[in-house]
């Protein structure tokens, strides 16, 4: 824990961009704070729209309006949203709807342990700022050249995604009989297409692109032939299975260097 506390200070100070080593190339100049909100704003609204699809989508599968719109202010993680709702439209068992939202919403406490690093938010402002933690904010947040930029980052898209997305599931909720159909129009995939533009560009390495991959090869081939909700669950198994197999092949590879 120390070590990883000395890391995340070293490569994020507080007010300056990241210091370069001796021999390394000059670090990125302080991002002004404008253009940090200007960011942060783009990705929020942008994002923060899309919660009207969620509003159609959850509708259109039998929720209320009250019960659509406290998965938004309770929850508020799209993805997991969409597969909960999208489960019990399909029919599936809630409990394992839930299993699966959950499942899908765990990523983001991993996000916290990395972002509590980041940013050092004083003790009273962290609870309010767990509920923010989500895909978004942190992509925001960790491509800041400070820790003042990447809290404003984080604040500003966290506001605007948070607002947003609840007034647009509001809205969706509320029109989902006028529109009908949420299948005709397509809304249905709008959540998870964003989930998906934003995931794309943080596979960087080739063990997060072949966890990606197989994720996407379970989910999709047991889909067919398993209940709903239940596809996600095996998709999971994704990342300790190559996590796994990456670990064999390396304690494999040492033992052929020792001889």
């Amino acid at each position: 824990m120390a070590e990883q506390t000395t890391s995340a200070s070293a490569d994020i100070p507080e007010d300056g961009p990241r210091a370069s080593a001796p021999g390394s190339p000059p670090a990125p100049a302080g991002k002004p704070d404008s253009a940090v909100v200007r960011d942060a704003l783009g990705v929020g609204i942008a994002v923060g729209l899309s919660g009207f699809a969620f509003g159609v989508t959850s509708a259109g599968a039998g929720l209320s309006v009250g019960q659509t719109c406290a998965l938004s202010l309770l929850v508020f993680t799209g993805a997991s949203q969409f597969a909960l709702v999208g489960a019990l439209a399909a029919g599936g068992n809630p409990l394992t709807a839930a299993a699966g939202a959950f499942f899908l919403g765990v990523r983001n406490a991993f996000y916290g342990l990395r972002l509590s690093q980041l940013l050092r938010l004083p003790g009273p402002v962290r609870p309010l700022a767990a509920q923010w933690v989500i895909d978004e904010t942190t992509a925001v947040a960790l491509a800041q050249p400070s820790r003042r930029a990447a809290r404003i980052g984080f604040t500003v898209t966290g506001l605007t995604l948070y607002t947003l997305w609840n007034l647009s599931t509001l809205a969706g909720a509320l029109g989902a009989e006028a529109l009908g159909d949420t299948a005709a129009w397509g809304l249905d995939a709008a959540g998870p297409a964003v989930f998906l533009a934003l995931l794309a560009p943080m596979l960087r390495t080739a063990t997060e692109r072949t966890v990606a991959g197989l994720a996407v090869v379970l989910g999709l081939g047991f889909l067919p032939v398993l209940p709903a909700g239940v596809p996600v669950l095996v998709a999971a198994l994704a990342a300790p299975a190559v996590l796994w197999y990456e670990g064999r092949r390396r304690t494999t590879s040492g033992k052929g260097t020792d001889r």
